[in-house]
């Protein structure tokens, strides 16, 4: 198998704190592993090094067996590494349209057009349609962001981080704070991507969402 994904002894301090030490680990192409543990434990700071959204202290990280540990976070979504956040980075004043529409133009060149009118280019709408169907966003993609439920939000960044068509998409406690029906529905949309193969690694407290989901 192909393997996606390597670290190779990485470490995380803070000052005094060794928030993550000497993780070396391997995912292969089509795995879907969890990262579980209590709070504190350094989850969230493991896929912060992987990301680029924090410098690792030492230690390397790997995409496809290139060394990606010193490029930015944009470089390594470019590289087909895409995340969701334990706490919603959405834009509060676009419309769910309007998000995948950024996510769609900019994997696609057109990110400095995103707010042409829907309609102007025909692929485009299209793909967000489809996106939009998936998760279940069709009835509220002339809504405000900010206006949704708690749970359309969730769905709403998952459906952003797919739109970039990920090699592999990290999840960061995509059921915190949900329902149970709107846990129901992503592990709906979950099984769905199984099916199709994408590699993932999640953080999550609710191990029925941990075992619906993961290898």
């Amino acid at each position: 198998m192909t393997v996606v994904l390597e670290t190779r002894r990485l470490t995380k301090r803070f000052g005094g704190l060794t928030a993550t030490s000497d993780v070396s680990f391997a995912l292969e192409q089509g795995a879907r592993q969890a990262l579980i543990g209590p709070n504190g434990a350094g989850k969230t700071t493991f896929v912060n090094l992987l990301t680029g959204m924090l410098p690792a202290s030492s230690g390397q990280v790997f995409l496809a067996g290139e060394e990606v540990t010193g490029l930015k976070p944009e470089a390594r979504v470019r590289r087909g590494l895409v995340r969701t956040f334990q706490i919603n980075q959405l834009f509060g004043g676009l419309t769910p349209l309007e998000t995948l529409a950024l996510a769609v133009g900019e994997r696609q060149g057109q990110g400095h057009d995103w707010r042409r009118p829907v309609g102007a280019t025909v692929g485009l709408d299209a793909e967000i349609m489809a996106v939009a169907e998936r998760f279940g966003l069709v009835d509220v993609l002339e809504r405000r962001t900010d206006t949704l439920p708690y749970g359309k939000q969730r769905l709403l960044e998952i459906a952003r981080a797919l739109a970039l068509e990920p090699e592999l998409l990290l999840l960061d406690e995509p059921a915190a704070g949900l329902t149970a029906p709107d846990i129901e529905e992503l592990l709906d949309i979950m099984r769905k991507l199984k099916a199709r193969g994408l590699t993932v690694i999640l953080i999550e407290h609710h191990m029925d969402v941990v075992m619906g989901v993961c290898d």
